[in-house]
């Protein structure tokens, strides 16, 4: 484990200490403590609000501030503190994004009843952007949030609840504008797999809280947005896969080809005589990778419309008899159905010939400085 902590009067300290924000992370506008404060308590005189102020009432006290202390700026190389957001995962373990916390000194969690605990960090993996924090104080109010079992479904009713620039205990609504995305890092090259899309805002400090069905289930945990009107978040089924493992192990392995890819689209499919475009074409292979010596690569392109097209590569039409339509689907199959060590019967088109081959997947390596 990688163990923060800080006691009362450093966390006051450091809470008064310049700020800095991190990829996803807010820099708070505001003192963001609310001890003694009863906003959160929904009595009095107020009005009938909906199913979504039912829903806030429901799960707001498990879900928490994260504050994490000593991260570098991206900007400015210095060190300061950072901001997200998480939920209670089970009784005493909160679940945020890796980024969030990556690189930090200490963390801490403010809940909204102003009751504040030190964390433990006890697993990070970086390809999911997830991170589990073991808690040392749970509030009685505070109950875990359930990952839901059913996959999300477009137009389905969605909440993101977390603290959007500090503004603790905010909740956006909206819906699930798509599914079963792929989430491109063009810096490390590599793509985070089965993204839930909504239109719910989400802002920097919303990173790591829960994206919650009507019934208060955890559809996906906030990673980013990626501009108006729409937010992405790791979903409940790569989480719910992801998770388990950091709490007893500290990491993940995900399941890893060792190749570049590029969906068959009309152009791809025309300029290497496919019957149909659908497949996922190799356009790369990673030496020494789990695909080396059994997929082909592309061998050149050519240019079409002013795009260059791969041509002569394998393409990838079928896992274990599942069709692969997609490299969205390719990369939520690996996700969710495969782990490394585990041999896949791929079926492709080479040559304009069909054929099928065993591949033998590998655990995805860890990028520099991760």
């Amino acid at each position: 484990m990688n163990e923060f902590r800080l006691d009362r009067r450093s966390f006051l300290a450091a809470a008064s200490a310049g700020v800095a924000a991190v990829a996803g992370c807010a820099e708070p506008r505001a003192d963001s403590s609310i001890e003694g404060d009863s906003s959160f308590d929904n009595r009095g005189n107020l009005a009938d609000g909906s199913a979504f102020t039912d829903l806030y009432n429901e799960i707001i006290e498990s879900v928490t501030q994260v504050r994490a202390f000593g991260v570098e700026n991206p900007s400015t190389g210095e060190r300061g503190r950072g901001q997200g957001s998480g939920f209670l995962y089970d009784e005493d373990h909160v679940v945020t994004n890796h980024h969030v916390v990556a690189g930090a000194e200490a963390a801490d969690l403010q809940y909204v009843t102003g009751d504040w605990a030190g964390t433990t960090l006890v697993g990070s993996d970086y390809h999911s952007d997830l991170a589990v924090l073991e808690v040392d104080y749970v509030p009685d109010s505070a109950t875990p949030l359930s990952l839901t079992d059913d996959r999300p479904v477009v137009g389905q009713q969605v909440a993101a609840v977390g603290n959007p620039y500090g503004l603790e205990g905010s909740m956006s609504a909206g819906i699930v504008s798509g599914v079963d995305r792929t989430l491109d890092v063009p810096q490390r090259q590599f793509s985070f797999p089965n993204v839930v899309q909504t239109d719910a805002a989400v802002n920097p400090g919303n990173s790591g809280g829960p994206l919650v069905n009507l019934d208060g289930e955890v559809v996906g945990v906030v990673n980013s947005g990626g501009g108006d009107n729409i937010g992405f978040a790791i979903s409940a089924a790569l989480t719910e896969r992801v998770v388990p493992s950091l709490l007893a192990d500290g990491s993940y392995d995900h399941s890893y080809m060792g190749v570049g890819l590029r969906s068959v689209d009309r152009l791809v499919a025309e300029e290497n005589d496919l019957d149909e475009a659908s497949g996922v074409l190799v356009t790369d292979v990673v030496d020494g990778s789990a695909a080396d010596g059994v997929l082909e690569p592309a061998s050149g392109t050519v240019e079409r419309r002013g795009e260059a097209i791969p041509v002569g590569g394998d393409v990838i039409r079928a896992f274990d008899g599942t069709p692969i339509p997609d490299r969205h689907a390719l990369s939520t199959y690996l996700a969710l159905e495969t782990s490394p060590g585990e041999a896949l019967d791929v079926r492709f088109r080479r040559n304009g010939r069909t054929e099928t081959t065993q591949l033998t997947l590998d655990a995805r390596p860890d990028p520099p400085s991760a």
